[in-house]
């Protein structure tokens, strides 16, 4: 069974960026907006890049390499929402930041994806 996993500390992720953690053998990306922290996975659809290291701005997180922005909040892709990546849940236990991945065994929840047929 999945636990929480500790990744970093409050102080370690400031406002307005993400940063990236290995979790259960999946790249977690944890973002700060405005305090609040927000785990999605890091890894772009479109052609693999990380996605902790760009830009984030208005509950977004724009990818480094080619501009696809992705909801922090839930991990819809902002131009189909119908189409994202995973969501992880997440809590703050004094100044830990702690993401719950699913095991390997078990799917990850997602975001609303539904078939366009």
């Amino acid at each position: 069974m999945s636990e929480f996993t500790t990744v970093a500390k409050t102080v370690d992720i400031p406002q307005g960026t993400g940063s990236a953690f290995p979790v259960n053998g999946r790249m977690v990306a944890v973002f700060n907006e405005e305090g609040q922290f927000f785990a999605i996975d890091d890894i772009c659809p479109h052609m693999g890049a990380s996605l902790a290291g760009g830009h984030v701005e208005n509950g977004t997180v724009s990818c480094p390499w080619h501009a696809w922005r992705f909801c922090i909040h839930d991990g819809t892709w902002c131009d189909n929402p119908k189409i994202g990546i995973d969501r992880f849940d997440l809590r703050v236990v004094e100044d830990e930041i702690q993401v719950l991945v699913p095991d390997a065994e078990s799917p990850p929840p997602k975001a609303d994806q539904t078939d366009e047929s």
